[in-house]
C-alpha cells in the first residue's frame, strides 16, 4: 500500500492518479497529523504514547510512505521523526518529495533511516520504480518481523534445541549434548515446530534463511 502524504491538493491528486494508473493501491492524506492518527490509531496529540494505541494494518505486500517535506502544519520531517522514533521506518519506508531548498533536510533524513528523496520536478517513472523497491523492502521487513515474533515465543531451552536442529543433529545427539532425555527433546521439537508454524526441519531452516 502506498501512503501519499501531502497538503497540496493538486499534487496529492496527481500522485494518486499516477499510482492508480499503475494499478498500485494507495491512500491519500492531507497532513502528517492525519497520517499519524491513522497509523497510530489515536485522535490525540501524536507525540503521546504512539505504539500502545496503534491499530494500523500493515500490508503483506509491503507499504511505502510518499511524504512531502514542507507542509503547513506538521512538516514531513516531523512526521518522519515520529515514524523513526518508534522504529517503524523499516516496515514503512519513507520517500520524501522535496523542493530545492529542502534537499539538505532530506539528506539528513536519509542518515536517520529514510528510504530516499526526490526533488521537484521529478521523473514519474523513476519515482514509482523506487516506490516499488521500497514496497519490496517493506515486505521483506514484514516477513522478518513475523519470524522474529515467533522466535520470541520460544523458551531458552527451545532456542538451544532449535540451534542444534539447524545444525542437522538428530534427537539422540541433541539429548546427549544438552544432558536431557530424548523424550524431552521430542517435546521441545514439537513445541518449536508448533510455535514457528512449520512441519519439518527443512521448512524451519528455510524460514530462518529468508
Amino acid at each position: 500500500m502506498l501512503h501519499i502524504v501531502d497538503d497540496d491538493d493538486d499534487l496529492r491528486d496527481a500522485l494518486v492518479w499516477m499510482a492508480k494508473s499503475r494499478k498500485m493501491p494507495c491512500i491519500a492524506y492531507s497532513s502528517g497529523e492525519q497520517f499519524l492518527a491513522t497509523l497510530l490509531g489515536q485522535e490525540s496529540d501524536p507525540g503521546e504514547d504512539l505504539v500502545q494505541t496503534s491499530r494500523f494494518n500493515f500490508d503483506s505486500k509491503g507499504d511505502c510512505v510518499l511524504l512531502d517535506v514542507r507542509m503547513a502544519e506538521m512538516s514531513g520531517i516531523a512526521t518522519f521523526n515520529n515514524i523513526a522514533e518508534k522504529q517503524l521506518n523499516k516496515r514503512l519506508p519513507v520517500i520524501f518529495i522535496t523542493g530545492h531548498g529542502d534537499v539538505p533536510m532530506a539528506v539528513d533524513a536519509l542518515k536517520l533511516g529514510a528510504f530516499d528523496f526526490f526533488e521537484k520536478p521529478f521523473n514519474d517513472n523513476a519515482l514509482f520504480d523506487r516506490i516499488q523497491e521500497a514496497l519490496e523492502s517493506s515486505r521483506q521487513a514484514g516477513k522478518l518481523s513475523v519470524v522474529f515474533n515467533r522466535l520470541e515465543n520460544l523458551t531458552i531451552r527451545e532456542r538451544e534445541v532449535l540451534d542444534l536442529i539447524l545444525l542437522g543433529k538428530m534427537n539422540k545427539v541433541i539429548a546427549d549434548d544438552l544432558g536431557i532425555s530424548m523424550r524431552t527433546v521430542e517435546v521441545h521439537r514439537a513445541n518449536i515446530f508448533l510455535k514457528m508454524e512449520v512441519k519439518t526441519a527443512v521448512e524451519l531452516a528455510g524460514l530462518l534463511k529468508e
